[in-house]
């Protein structure tokens, strides 16, 4: 993804977030497109995505969408997210 998606993501995901009123159709856009891209990359590496702390940042604003009807893929990525990033760091399982 080019630097520059990359932080237009980060700037509405921050907006979302800090949003006192429902978030304005801009953002909206930008974060329904994002995460609708990441999901299918979720559903086709399932057993293999490790996210980026940017993309999870995104699919943790959204896990609520997908965690009910998508559990098991949920928690596998999420588990892998936190395994991988715990193992760069230097810390053991």
């Amino acid at each position: 993804m080019p630097e520059s998606q990359d932080q237009s993501i980060r700037t509405a995901l921050d907006r979302a977030r800090t949003a006192e009123a429902p978030v304005d159709a801009s953002t909206s856009r930008i974060l329904e497109a994002a995460i609708a891209d990441l999901w299918t990359r979720i559903q086709a590496e399932q057993d293999t995505i490790i996210l980026t702390p940017d993309e999870f940042a995104l699919f943790n604003y959204f896990l609520g969408r997908y965690r009910v009807d998508h559990e098991s893929i949920t928690q596998r990525v999420v588990n892998r997210y936190w395994n991988s990033f715990h193992d760069s760091k230097g810390a053991k399982k």
